[in-house]
């Protein structure tokens, strides 16, 4: 299972863009909320109801996790920030679009990897800032900004379950 987690003030473009592409390709993702409550208000006013809460959901069979960008403040969370951290110890995939990566910079799960982000949050990822579109580095997936979510979605579709689908779903797509 692949989760996404939202919290309050995330891009839609970035959350919803993954969601739909990922499912497109018949890869499980379900979206968490981290506020405490089902509906999670997007930065562009655009109302998301999670398929559940952090507090409800067991994680012991995630693949990865995904941090759409826009909320900036998803480190605030601490089970959140405890599951990032046991996910990365494991060398599990994680992936971050936009702001988003500056929260495992904080985390400092960064540490001897690359990353990129939305301008002006370089200085979170230190040593790890690549100027890059969408950047792989070990189990760590960035990518720059709201532009680039679908490219984000078809790495991560790539990553999960292969060259022949993200392609598939690449054409579907008509992108």
């Amino acid at each position: 299972m692949n989760y996404i987690f939202l919290d309050n003030g995330f891009e839609e473009i970035e959350a919803i863009t993954t969601i739909d592409l990922l499912r497109r390709a018949d890869i499980p993702v379900t979206t968490v909320s981290v506020t405490g409550n089902p509906m999670v208000l997007g930065a562009h006013d655009i109302a998301v109801e999670a398929d559940g809460l952090i507090a409800d959901i067991d994680f012991s069979d995630a693949d990865m996790l995904i941090l759409p960008g826009g909320a900036t403040h998803l480190e605030r969370c601490v089970a959140l920030c405890e599951l990032l951290q046991e996910h990365n110890a494991k060398d599990k995939l994680i992936a971050a679009i936009c702001a988003a990566p500056s929260v495992l910079g904080r985390l400092g799960l960064l540490e001897g990897k690359q990353a990129t982000c939305y301008p002006g949050f370089e200085s979170f990822l230190g040593d790890s800032y690549v100027d890059g579109l969408v950047v792989e580095s070990k189990n760590i997936i960035t990518a720059k900004g709201p532009g680039l979510s679908a490219d984000f979605a078809f790495c991560l579709i790539e990553k999960l379950a292969g060259a022949d689908v993200a392609d598939r779903v690449y054409d579907a797509a008509q992108y």
